[in-house]
């Protein structure tokens, strides 16, 4: 089984890349996802986030995560102590997607991770697809979403590696500007080439 890591900073349409593998028959691990589900009602880390950061669950058992963030955005010590929390936890359910996967006989999996080569989650994978967009879409797309705004955008964007390092990084570097259809056929593309062996080291689509 080959992991393919899937990775791109805010608001460069990993998302909808990652929609793309699923409807190409690619299982697809989400880590937000798991964060989601882990800081969700009844999740595994509710109890120790709500310990270690004061906070009260809501009557659902769940975490306020805007109220999480606002304790963490501009605390490095605060965030470090939340990703000891959740790292975890979002790990070993990595590893169980990976076990059953293997179990099935999985040819691909997708590992989709925010901050995979921050994180050293590159380690896993034996390809890596970076999606990207130019700055000034990457901007746009975030500002329109809601609580969002440019000091808070600011703030992500320093947290996570420039877009051109990841692209040199990636086997994949995939632009997500150019449309939906367009993105869509160098994804396949280039999933045609990983299943010829002797092409899987092209790193352009």
């Amino acid at each position: 089984m080959q992991i393919i890591g899937l990775t791109g900073s805010i608001a460069t349409g990993k998302t909808t890349v990652a929609d793309m593998c699923r409807r190409l028959r690619l299982p697809v691990h989400d880590a937000d996802g798991c964060v989601h589900r882990l800081l969700g009602p009844g999740g595994a880390a509710v109890s120790l986030v709500a310990a270690e950061f004061g906070l009260q669950p809501d009557a659902a058992g769940a975490i306020d995560r805007a109220a999480l963030g606002k304790k963490v955005f501009q605390d490095p010590p605060a965030r470090r102590r939340l990703e000891a929390i959740l790292h975890p936890l979002v790990s070993a359910d990595r590893d169980s997607f990976l076990a059953r996967h293997r179990r099935r006989r999985a040819r691909f999996v997708v590992l989709d991770v925010p901050l995979l080569f921050e994180t050293g989650g590159d380690a896993f994978c034996d390809f890596v697809i970076c999606v990207w967009a130019p700055l000034r879409v990457q901007k746009k797309r975030a500002l329109s979403r809601p609580a969002m705004n440019a000091e808070k955008l600011a703030g992500i964007m320093r947290a996570q590696m420039p877009q051109e390092t990841k692209k040199r990084l990636a086997d994949l570097a995939l632009p997500s500007a150019l449309g939906y259809a367009e993105t869509n056929r160098r994804l396949r593309r280039w999933l045609a080439r990983l299943r010829r062996p002797e092409n899987s080291e092209d790193r352009q689509a």
